[in-house]
């Protein structure tokens, strides 16, 4: 079993920033890829980015150019979010899938970009 845990949301004015932390743990070595999806009331959890274990980073089209995922070890993931906007709002998920594709996910951390 994988435990994930987030830090690092909270309020922020528009054109703010923020930096989101998840620190795993338990069968961290299973591990593959690590990443990010936020879930906005009334609406489906989306994708936000994606690292794997070897460095390769995917990027949905609202995060290109304002948000960068990081990835320092095995079980730590990263997500540096600048210029937010109000549309950022959202609980960020941080989510690990390991090499047999088990999908695990954290407790999540609110971000609210007021306006």
């Amino acid at each position: 079993q994988v435990q994930l845990v987030e830090s690092g949301g909270g309020l922020v004015q528009a054109g703010g920033s923020l930096r989101l932390s998840c620190v795993g743990s338990g069968t961290i070595f299973s591990i593959d890829s690590m990443g990010w999806y936020r879930q906005a009331p009334g609406k489906q959890r989306e994708l936000v980015a994606v690292v794997t274990r070897g460095g390769t980073t995917n990027y949905a089209d609202f995060a290109k150019g304002r948000f960068t995922i990081s990835r320092d070890n095995v079980k730590s993931t990263y997500l540096q979010m600048n210029s937010l906007k109000p549309e950022d709002t959202a609980v960020y998920y941080c989510n690990a899938v390991s090499y047999s594709r088990l999908n695990y996910w954290g407790q999540g951390t609110q971000v609210t970009v007021s306006s």
